[in-house]
């Protein structure tokens, strides 16, 4: 627990910042004509050069484009048309920004409520995994990456928490919303009681905002004492490696109720006009990505976001809110242990329980 907080209390530097600008491209030299399709010369015109096609252009001749050495320069050395891209992916029940370089979420966002987590005719039964196809295809997740990978496809946005229709429910099924995440102990155990943590707080708060975040921590090599950052590449088979495994996920809450008369310090000094008088709280969970004990307090996890916002190169947290109290010092934070997969094992008689669902 203490090395998971200490690396993020470190990580600042290492944090990704994600641009949103569209990608540069130049435009294509036109199509030199054949000699079947040049036009024919008219009665007592010159004749019309015919292009040789067995010389190869010269390499500063491949661009013949209209665009100017200004618009070029202008483009390449402001940078902001370069990338790193990320893009924008607004869905029924959740918000993400996809990273194109590691090929998995750079963060996702959601809002709970009570009523929005009742079941509207979402069914996981009726979802697939799918390749997203807003995504370019260049730096789209496929399904074959994760296919014999060791890993979970990890949702960062739960299907539980898109029962809200099928659509809802569906969209939480593309890679884009996908993670590699250690299976045994975390993603269908710690990760999913986290999860379940998430929703919960649904009863003691009108509305509840979730981010869920990859990081990729240091951690000091005992050789020489020095930070690295170190984590795996997972490929499809004969493959490249394509998508990056983080070493850790965050989940980052806001949450806000109608304040009670004995709880009125919890609303933000001099920021009642920014919040509505509501009664604010805000919290951050680091886990790693690796299996961990049922019995594990969950309150062992709890970091401050600005060190989510630091490691990450986000900006999470609205100034208004930056005073609002710790969520684990309003309401008692802990996680409800339910292992369904030892439950199937009972029921079956001592049989191999069917495979778990990703996540709860």
């Amino acid at each position: 627990m203490s090395s998971s907080i200490l690396h993020i209390a470190i990580a600042g530097a290492s944090g990704l910042v994600l641009g949103a600008a569209g990608a540069f491209t130049l435009s294509r030299p036109k199509q030199q004509q054949t000699p079947a399709t040049a036009p024919q010369p008219q009665p007592g015109a010159s004749p019309v050069p015919v292009p040789r096609l067995d010389r190869p252009a010269h390499p500063a001749q491949v661009y013949n484009g209209s665009l100017a050495q200004g618009a070029v320069q202008d483009r390449i050395i402001s940078g902001g048309t370069i990338g790193p891209i990320s893009d924008l992916l607004v869905r029924t029940a959740y918000t993400a920004a996809y990273d194109r370089r590691n090929r998995i979420p750079a963060w996702t966002a959601e809002h709970l409520t009570a009523e929005l987590l009742q079941n509207g005719g979402g069914d996981r039964q009726n979802a697939v995994f799918k390749e997203d196809a807003d995504v370019p295809e260049m730096f789209r997740a496929k399904l074959l990456d994760y296919f014999k990978s060791g890993y979970d496809r990890g949702h960062m946005v739960p299907a539980a928490d898109a029962k809200q229709s099928q659509v809802a429910m569906s969209e939480t099924f593309l890679l884009s919303n996908i993670a590699p995440q250690v299976g045994e102990g975390f993603n269908r155990h710690y990760w999913a009681y986290l999860e379940a943590f998430c929703r919960n707080l649904t009863k003691s708060f009108d509305d509840v905002y979730v981010f869920t975040v990859p990081l990729f921590l240091p951690k000091r090599d005992p050789r020489d004492g020095k930070w690295r950052v170190s984590y795996e590449m997972i490929a499809p088979q004969g493959g490249p490696p394509s998508i990056a495994v983080p070493t850790h996920f965050a989940k980052v809450l806001i949450a806000s109720r109608a304040p009670h008369a004995s709880a009125r310090s919890l609303v933000p000094h001099g920021s009642s006009g920014a919040t509505d008088g509501k009664e604010w709280v805000q919290g951050a969970f680091v886990l790693p990505n690796e299996p961990i004990p049922d019995e594990a307090r969950l309150e062992g996890f709890v970091v401050p976001v600005e060190a989510v916002e630091r490691s990450a190169g986000l900006s999470l947290l609205p100034t208004e809110l930056k005073s609002a109290k710790e969520l684990c010092r309003t309401i008692k934070c802990e996680v409800v242990v339910r292992r369904f997969d030892d439950a199937q094992k009972k029921l079956g008689g001592g049989r191999p329980a069917p495979q778990r669902r990703q996540t709860m």
